[in-house]
């Protein structure tokens, strides 16, 4: 059996000498080192516009959460109520000014009229008058009831008693000398009222021809002159009304005068042949006659009476309408006008804002718009207090786009169309001031 050859022996390694490696190292410092490239700025840009490409990309592919916050911002405003006058005339005094708070129901205007109290001191005048006809005529019922009891008295008397007539004849004749005497008495007064009547006439006559030129001069209205034109026609028919009552009191006087003597006479005949069942039934209707009359003519009176004060009451109410009240509890905005002026009625004299009712009013692009509806939260950021929001919700919404408002500052954003959109906050607490500039997030998912 042969066996291997064996493997020659390795030939040793040649080992460097030092003089070879002074060559190498010689070698290595005379060849010349590659230096590193340096990055060119002209590739940042497309490389830029390249990533963002490819970012903007992925953005739109890629699924976005639903927005839940909608920002708008606006100025805050406040419902405002027009205080105006109920009549006209002149202001006589304005007793509040710009941003004083009042109350609901406070006098805030005075405005006068000169003709009023003129015309309630002629009705006061009017119903002392009548109440004095009231007066005398419960008297003049009175005493017809006093005769007609005894005339009835008498007339019982005299079928089987005919004791006593001369005296009732005396009686009578007093009683009518008494009625001549109050007769005459009722001339004066009537004479009386209308010279008084014949003054207010006058005097309302020439009230009439002063506005009536200072209507011609425009210093007055027509208003004022058809008010003076009443009066004056009031005040005729007043003489008119008195001159009848002095022809009916001479009349009374000529009646009373006949009766009385007619009494005269009985008196002498009953002094001689006494007085018979016929005469004193004759009486008695007389009496009652007297007593019809005189029923009519009180309630002639008690009409005058209440129509009268009517009348008055009407003019106080009137009267009560120049004090001017707020009609809400507010803060006074604007004062156009100054004691002094001239007012016709429905004349806007303040302004009242109301403090609990702040709202902030911005504006929403019409891309928005249908993300919003009436009754979403939102909160209200004011530039005073910008980490204590108020809670708001959405009040209005404008049913038509208009036009982005002038004071947006870009003229390409005022020709945007836009929906108008009011805020109601819910406590304003006083903070919250109409005219403040505010921010406000919409809570779409509420």
């Amino acid at each position: 059996m042969s066996q291997a050859a064996p493997n020659p022996p390795e030939a040793p390694q040649k080992q460097p000498d030092s003089q070879n490696f002074e060559r190498i190292s010689e070698h290595a410092e005379k060849t010349p080192q590659k230096a590193p490239k340096k990055f060119n700025p002209r590739l940042a840009i497309p490389l830029g516009l390249a990533i963002g490409a490819i970012g903007y990309g992925i953005w739109t592919i890629l699924p976005k959460p639903p927005e839940t916050i909608l920002r708008v911002s606006g100025r805050l405003e406040s419902d405002e109520t027009d205080i105006g006058a109920k009549t006209g005339g002149r202001v006589a005094a304005i007793l509040v000014r710009e941003g004083d708070s009042v109350k609901k129901g406070q006098v805030v205007v005075e405005i006068e009229d000169e003709e009023i109290p003129a015309q309630l001191s002629g009705l006061s005048a009017q119903i002392e008058s009548a109440r004095q006809e009231e007066v005398q005529a419960k008297e003049e019922v009175s005493v017809a009831e006093s005769r007609i009891r005894e005339a009835t008295f008498n007339l019982r008397q005299s079928q089987g008693d005919a004791s006593g007539r001369i005296d009732q004849a005396q009686f009578t004749v007093a009683a009518a000398e008494s009625d001549l005497r109050q007769a005459e008495a009722q001339v004066k007064q009537s004479e009386a009222q209308v010279q008084q009547s014949k003054s207010e006439l006058k005097l309302a006559q020439v009230e009439r021809d002063r506005y009536a030129e200072l209507v011609k001069q425009g210093a007055a209205n027509q208003q004022q002159l058809d008010r003076t034109q009443t009066t004056l026609d009031t005040s005729a028919a007043s003489l008119a009304t008195a001159e009848a009552r002095l022809i009916a009191s001479r009349a009374a006087v000529r009646a009373s005068r006949d009766r009385f003597l007619a009494a005269k006479g009985n008196a002498v005949q009953v002094q001689s042949t006494g007085l018979n069942p016929e005469i004193r039934s004759a009486q008695l209707d007389t009496f009652n006659m007297q007593k019809t009359q005189a029923l009519a003519k009180l309630a002639a009176a008690q009409a005058k009476v209440k129509n009268v004060q009517a009348s008055r009451d009407q003019i106080q109410r009137r009267l009560e309408s120049f004090k001017v009240k707020s009609p809400i509890e507010g803060i006074v905005q604007s004062r156009p006008l100054e004691p002094g002026a001239i007012v016709a009625t429905g004349k806007t004299l303040l302004t009242v804002l109301d403090p609990n009712a702040v709202y902030l009013r911005s504006y929403v692009p019409e891309g928005d718009i249908g993300k919003i509806r009436v009754g979403q939260t939102a909160r209200v950021f004011l530039d005073s207090s910008p980490n204590k929001p108020f809670t708001a919700r959405v009040s209005q919404i404008d049913t038509k786009a208009s036009f982005t408002p002038e004071n947006i500052y870009f003229k390409q954003d005022r020709v945007k169309q836009v929906f108008g959109v009011k805020l109601a906050i819910d406590k304003p607490e006083g903070f919250a001031k109409p005219g403040m500039p505010a921010d406000a997030e919409i809570e779409l998912n509420r």
